[in-house]
């Protein structure tokens, strides 16, 4: 089949430029002829011609699309209309990369018209077009912490993907929107981002929680591999020596070989099997105590049990395995994998997807008057919630809405409140329903130690059914805290109960 060399057969949207505040003009005048002329089938002027535009901490009103036009159409009847109908229009060619190259008429695609169209009939009155690239808005400019990144779930922004920026004390979603030219984009912010129904996306190339955690983690590996080789009641003074070796020697190989020496054979051994990602972690810590003297020791005065979700099982499961349990001297520890599904983003590559993890749950279990009590650690959680009294603990858990009045309009609007209830369903269930059988428990005795905990009772017939529903409930409120942009302070809490990867 030939080509069509001269665009007289295939339609196309062309970019047709005409004077600034004609084109409404040249839309009617194409409207009014078209029936008349063949190969000219739509004409589409875009509605916003004037977007608010932030430079810097002020905010102006200019025109960002005057003078542009689209048609669908084939390139010779386009032509041969404007020179007979409209000498002041003509249609945008693209611009030459080299001397030799021949100019082409620039051709829109159909899905970028509809992106635009969609963009500018929608949004372009309810966004501020922002003149830093998008990826500029990746780190907070004071912190240099990743931004956090969501994806809008309904209404007219629905699967819109961004960043979550502070703009004037307000925190606005900063995302991308096709642009009028060809591979263009434009980077805009919906200034009140609490309008929006988020969900939160891991950053899968550095995210904040992990970061919080790293130290957390190298922490937890060595104590899982410590109770892992059976040192129980001794872990925490191994652990201090450990760590006080390691940063006087920054040499996991010296260390194994030291450990050899001393007899501990089997906690050698196990060092010397870490992989590359854990060895790094533990290197880092010990160059932290390097470097600060006593942080470990100040940080985790005491070890009684670990965090409900951890990177590392510490003791080693046999591979057909998902569960083992740890003998303590006052109670038994159930360690199982648990798969974890998340959504996730790329910021390099501005592409999402899902990510399925291995985390370990621990659970503890002890009887009681004849019953099986099994527990999890959620210490500083559930101790910043039971901090929380009064007026303060019912808006917390409880609080649904709230009005909101614009003194410019002098209206009332409803607001969801920053309460478990509206943001951790699952948390909330378990604080107010009196018939939950995972209950919140302050000041539960572990040992010589005191713990915050989830707990729930059972039978010894039921035991499989209180231990899937404990873990189960646990790692439903782990997932609704981590994967909304409200409830920040929570989800600070939240890494020392998921020990995040």
């Amino acid at each position: 089949m030939l080509s069509d060399k001269l665009n007289t057969v295939d339609y196309h949207w062309f970019l047709v430029c005409t004077k600034p505040g004609h084109e409404t003009e040249l839309c009617a005048l194409i409207e009014r002829e078209k029936g008349k002329i063949r190969n000219i089938l739509e004409v589409y002027c875009p509605t916003h011609t004037k977007v608010y535009v932030r430079r810097g901490d002020n905010e102006q009103r200019r025109p960002f699309f005057d003078g542009y036009v689209f048609v669908l159409a084939t390139q010779g009847a386009l032509a041969e209309f404007l020179r007979d109908n409209d000498s002041g229009a003509y249609i945008w060619y693209n611009r030459k990369r080299t001397p030799d190259e021949k100019a082409v008429a620039c051709i829109i695609p159909e899905s970028q018209i509809r992106a635009f169209r969609d963009y500018n009939e929608n949004y372009a009155d309810k966004v501020i077009v922002l003149e830093r690239s998008y990826t500029d808005y990746a780190f907070n400019a004071k912190t240099d912490e990743p931004n956090e990144i969501v994806r809008v779930v309904d209404g007219p922004l629905a699967g819109c993907e961004g960043y979550i920026c502070r703009f004037h004390k307000k925190k606005g979603l900063v995302f991308r929107v096709q642009g009028i030219m060809p591979g263009s984009w434009l980077t805009v912010t919906y200034p009140n981002a609490s309008d929006l129904h988020v969900v939160r996306l891991h950053n899968a190339e550095g995210d904040r929680l992990s970061i919080g955690t790293e130290k957390g983690r190298a922490v937890d590996l060595l104590v899982g591999i410590l109770q892992g080789c059976g040192y129980r009641e001794r872990t925490q003074p191994m652990l201090y020596e450990l760590m006080e070796h390691l940063a006087a020697d920054l040499s996991l190989e010296a260390l194994c070989k030291y450990l050899q020496k001393q007899g501990e054979k089997a906690l050698a051994d196990r060092l010397a099997k870490l992989t590359t990602k854990e060895a790094e972690l533990l290197i880092n810590l010990a160059r932290y105590e390097h470097d600060t003297p006593g942080y470990v020791k100040e940080n985790w005065p005491r070890i009684t049990f670990r965090p409900f979700l951890t990177p590392t099982s510490g003791i080693e499961m046999e591979e057909d395995k998902n569960e083992v349990e740890l003998q303590h001297k006052d109670f038994t520890e159930i360690i199982r994998k648990v798969d974890i599904t998340e959504e996730v983003y790329y910021p390099s590559r501005q592409e999402d997807g899902k990510t399925n993890t291995t985390y370990y749950a621990h659970i503890g279990m002890r009887e009681e008057m004849g019953n099986l009590v099994f527990f999890a650690n959620w210490d500083d959680f559930l101790y910043g919630y039971f901090l929380t009294a009064g007026k303060a603990n019912e808006k917390l858990v409880s609080g649904k809405v709230q009005k909101v009045r614009n003194e410019i309009t002098l209206t009332e609007t409803e607001k969801l409140i920053e309460s478990f209830r509206n943001y951790a369903p699952t948390l909330y269930k378990v604080l107010t329903e009196p018939d939950s059988a995972v209950k919140a428990v302050p000041n539960f005795k572990v040992g010589e130690e005191l713990l915050n905990v989830f707990a729930i009772q059972s039978s010894a017939q039921e035991k499989e059914a209180a231990k899937d529903q404990l873990i189960k409930t646990c790692v439903r409120i782990c997932k609704e805290i981590n994967t909304t942009n409200h409830l920040a302070v929570w989800r600070r809490y939240l890494r020392t109960v998921w020990l995040h990867n």
